[in-house]
């Protein structure tokens, strides 16, 4: 069982973020971070699920129709999150209040808008 989910921050992502969610705990990495920087989203995601982390997104379109694909090819991921484009403080704050409400285990094979 795995309680607390790791994020995978996509590449729209404000780098920002990433510094505030470590700030407070969370375990956040970036594309850039991972050396994944231009990466397509397939292999943005199939990295997500080798490093076992649930990726945060504003790519709708893109991530709706790979999760539709894991899910109908029987593959698994930890998590798709997709986030509307607003204030990095705003956008902290709301998955801060996820990552303490919400497990890893829970997370699993889930897309949950922000």
């Amino acid at each position: 069982m795995k309680l607390f989910i790791e994020l995978y921050l996509d590449e729209d992502v404000s780098v920002l973020l990433e510094k505030l969610l470590n700030a407070r705990g969370f375990d956040a990495i970036t594309v850039h971070n991972a050396g994944m920087l231009g990466k397509d989203d397939p292999e943005q995601l199939s990295y997500a699920v080798t490093q076992k982390r649930c990726i945060l997104t504003h790519n709708r379109n893109h991530f709706e129709r790979l999760h539709e694909l894991y899910l109908e090819t029987g593959q698994k991921h930890y998590g798709i999150l997709i986030a509307r484009r607003r204030n990095v403080y705003e956008l902290m704050t709301r998955i801060a209040f996820l990552l303490d409400n919400i497990t890893a285990d829970e997370m699993e094979n889930n897309l949950l808008y922000l």
